[in-house]
């Protein structure tokens, strides 16, 4: 094992300093650990030919590729706090014999219950009044949201092309676009695969726009249609003339543009977040401690640290909530996420820099306990 390992990571990973220091990376006294945070966005090829990390650890802002990592030899090891993996070229990454590592099911609860918030934010009369639910991607989240949405005794289509036929991914896109009362979306970012376009994130089942105008013409009007996913799933553009034209709600946590949100959409959407759906204090520990165990098995030493001795109590329980309903806000205000986004508005859009400031000062919501 190295005497010495050098680590740049995005300042915005929860819990860094206390999940990666010479203490939590190793018995040896030997072990130090030289650990450089910055913004996400300012990782880039210069910063780490000055610095020469052995580990990178990021979050969804940064992208991990050639144009990164060419000519650099020293990095060994890359981490990713986040679910979504379509900023990272991991076939590159296994070309150079580089470690990968990322947060699969970290923060499918939080994202869930930031749904389940929007829908019961805005329709109320679904705590009594089972709806529809259609959930287009039924990975961790989307397989997650239907447990809760199952627990309320709702309806739920799924649709997802990747997976067999089940119980749960029982309807056609079509189906799901034009029976459902809400729709969420959870699918990764991908483009069409073609012989012009080796790039890894390339699929059978493109997902670039595909919320467009014919698909949002298959929607009834009042169909609420919620994307946490990644913002160019939905073209924009043409969700912006759809709700000028049919009044429809909608709830965007991620955005085409992102960093900047065009206030001509903003000022349309029912709500609006700075891409925090995920953003819990268990959600983002529970991210940090998977690539931190990870990498503790890369560099062949036991791990120390655990997210739970730096968890408060939790009382926020769903059954509670599930019996009082007019509880929700004190759960989860979304309203309060929704105007501060909307605060930040200044010559026609909001920032790069006031976004990424949101998420980076955001104040860690709790998850609510399931199951209990």
């Amino acid at each position: 094992m190295p005497s010495k390992i050098t680590i740049i990571a995005d300042s915005n990973i929860a819990g860094l300093n206390d999940f990666f220091n010479s203490k939590t990376l190793g018995q040896e006294a030997y072990q130090t650990v030289n650990i450089i945070s910055a913004n996400g966005r300012d990782i880039t090829s210069k910063l780490l030919a000055e610095v020469q990390p052995e580990v990178l650890l990021i979050r969804s802002v940064t992208p991990v590729n050639a144009q990164l990592l060419d000519g650099n030899t020293s990095v060994k090891f890359v981490g990713s706090a986040t679910i979504g993996t379509d900023h990272v070229d991991q076939d590159y990454l296994a070309l150079r014999q580089i470690g990968f590592a990322n947060a699969v099911g970290s923060s499918k609860h939080s994202v869930a219950q930031y749904v389940l918030t929007s829908i019961l934010t805005l329709r109320a009369e679904y705590w009594r009044q089972a709806p529809t639910l259609g959930i287009i991607g039924l990975g961790n989240i989307g397989s997650t949201l239907a447990q809760y949405a199952y627990d309320l005794g709702w309806r739920v289509l799924g649709y997802d092309p990747l997976l067999p036929l089940s119980a749960l991914n029982n309807a056609s896109f079509e189906m799901v676009l034009s029976q459902s009362d809400v729709i969420s979306l959870h699918v990764p970012l991908t483009d069409a695969k073609s012989s012009d376009n080796p790039h890894p994130n390339a699929s059978d089942y493109p997902t670039r726009h595909l919320i467009d105008e014919k698909a949002l013409s298959l929607m009834p009007a009042a169909t609420l249609l919620i994307n946490t996913a990644r913002g160019p799933v939905i073209d924009n553009t043409a969700l912006e003339a759809d709700i000028e034209q049919n009044g429809r709600q909608a709830v965007l946590d991620v955005f085409e543009s992102e960093p900047q949100v065009p206030e001509p959409l903003l000022s349309k959407l029912a709500l609006a977040t700075p891409h925090i759906a995920g953003y819990t204090l268990e959600g983002k520990l529970r991210g940090t401690q998977m690539i931190y165990d990870e990498l503790c098995e890369w560099l062949k030493v036991t791990p120390l640290q655990s997210m739970q001795q730096l968890m408060p109590i939790n009382m926020y329980l769903w059954s509670e909530l599930k019996a009082h309903p007019d509880r929700l806000a004190t759960f989860y205000d979304i309203k309060q996420d929704d105007e501060a986004l909307r605060a930040k508005v200044g010559r026609g859009q909001v920032s790069g820099a006031d976004f990424d400031q949101l998420r980076r000062d955001y104040h860690l919501r709790r998850e609510w306990q399931f199951g209990q």
